[in-house]
């Protein structure tokens, strides 16, 4: 029966391959005079289009003083700019039948757009609008600034997860700006200059430091002459300064405990892993799957559902231009036993290092690993994002083709090295959280 279940998917994965049939040499590169580099994918499956815009901008470039620029950057490049004022972006967008949205990491900020293929000069007339003259009125900027204040303390009165792995973060880096909240700090946020937020946004929303994808209904012609008529006059600037930090080693566990009034204890662990780049990347991320992916993961099957000490449990690795975080977090199901919950996440990865994974238990996250890269690349809009993810991050855009068969090649030995290399006692930090008891 396994067997035929395996025949089955490997089925399924090259139906998916076969349909998705982009390649290398369908992604065309070009960079404009003033550094902003472009990739285009032309596909005519639907008759619309996406842009993606990532800039090099995240809290890791940011410093005491300043800290949640890049997230209030964010915010207000909605706002208003020369042509098209307070409003005007959206609603412009929305007229032609777009929609947008944003985000802001550790490392970077993107933009999505999303639209019809014929509003693609519209497009570009809005990005070349905001990035050229954004407004940064004063008036604007402090009504920006009680929204991200806001936004900051609810989001920390309502989300234990968040008090939780922001003081993962501030303990488990002391000196690279990872330690930042993303929102950052409430006195920074009270006190940025209008000098701040004018370096900031000249340093970091150049057209150098950003990296435009577009997939979609679109000719790659066209969006070259449109990428050289409405951006390529915006001026480059110095390339931002490098981030140079280099967090020196943990010496030991690390453990913070917090109160607030909660229904259950929380625990986060954070254990220090490399950057994205780095050759265990794709191992990782495999035992991060064998772990908590699904039911019959390794410690929803000890944790969630044997001895029932949780009533979740799971663990993330993020993309990172630095070395970072892989965090393992949890909910207690039962107070009196949170130690007992703690000792059992140990215990499972202590079984990982020293006895390893089945060869069926790395085949099946394999297999998932495939069919959601497979799954994404089929769409415009997983084109985009997954092109824009490597260049970034892998460094190049083509190393997104490799990505299958870099995963296929890691081993159960791989998996016994990197659980037993980074998940040690003295590579942690722990974060409790209990009910508050004051």
């Amino acid at each position: 029966m396994m067997k035929k279940l395996n025949f089955c998917i490997l089925l399924c994965l090259m139906f998916l391959a076969t349909q998705a049939q982009m390649k290398p040499e369908d992604v065309k590169s070009f960079t404009l005079k003033n550094g902003m580099k472009f990739l285009v994918v032309e596909d005519f499956s639907i008759p619309n289009a996406n842009m993606y815009l990532f800039y090099k901008a995240g809290s890791r470039n940011e410093h005491q003083g300043i800290t949640g620029l890049s997230h209030f950057f964010e915010h207000m490049m909605f706002n208003g700019a020369k042509k098209y004022g307070p409003k005007a972006f959206d609603q412009t967008m929305e007229f032609n039948g777009g929609a947008n949205n944003a985000y802001t990491t550790q490392n970077v900020t993107v933009y999505t757009n999303w639209f019809p293929a014929s509003a693609l000069e519209v497009m570009f007339d809005l990005e070349s609008d905001r990035i050229s003259s954004l407004s940064i009125d004063s008036a604007m900027v402090e009504s920006e600034r009680g929204v991200v204040l806001s936004e900051r303390s609810t989001g920390l009165e309502n989300s234990p997860w968040r008090v939780v792995i922001e003081n993962i973060y501030a303990t488990a880096f002391q000196e690279h700006p990872y330690h930042w909240s993303v929102m950052g700090y409430e006195d920074d946020m009270k006190n940025w200059k209008q000098s701040d937020l004018e370096k900031y946004f000249k340093t970091y929303y150049a057209p150098n430091n950003c990296v435009v994808v577009i997939s979609g209904a679109v000719k790659m012609n066209d969006v070259k002459k449109m990428a050289e008529k409405y951006l390529e006059p915006i001026p480059a600037q110095p390339e931002p300064a490098r981030v140079h930090i280099t967090e020196p080693e943990q010496k030991g566990e690390r453990r913070i405990m917090l109160q607030k009034d909660i229904a259950a204890p929380y625990i986060g662990i954070g254990f220090r892993t490399p950057e994205t780049q780095h050759k265990d990347y794709y191992a990782l991320t495999l035992l991060s799957d064998l772990l908590t992916s699904g039911n019959s993961s390794r410690m929803n099957t000890a944790l969630v559902q044997n001895k029932q000490l949780a009533t979740m449990v799971q663990s993330s690795m993020g993309e990172s231009f630095d070395p970072n975080l892989f965090l393992v977090y949890a909910v207690s199901a039962d107070a009196e036993k949170l130690h007992q919950l703690e000792d059992g996440i140990y215990a499972v990865i202590n079984d990982v290092a020293q006895g390893g994974v089945t060869e069926t238990e790395l085949q099946k996250v394999k297999n998932k690993k495939l069919m959601e890269f497979y799954s994404q690349i089929e769409t415009i809009n997983g084109k985009s994002d997954n092109l824009g993810t490597y260049e970034l991050f892998f460094g190049d855009y083509k190393k997104m083709f490799n990505a299958p068969a870099a995963f296929n090649q890691v081993t159960i030995d791989d998996i016994k090295r990197v659980a037993a290399t980074y998940f040690k006692k003295s590579n942690r930090t722990v974060a409790i959280m209990q009910k508050n008891v004051d």
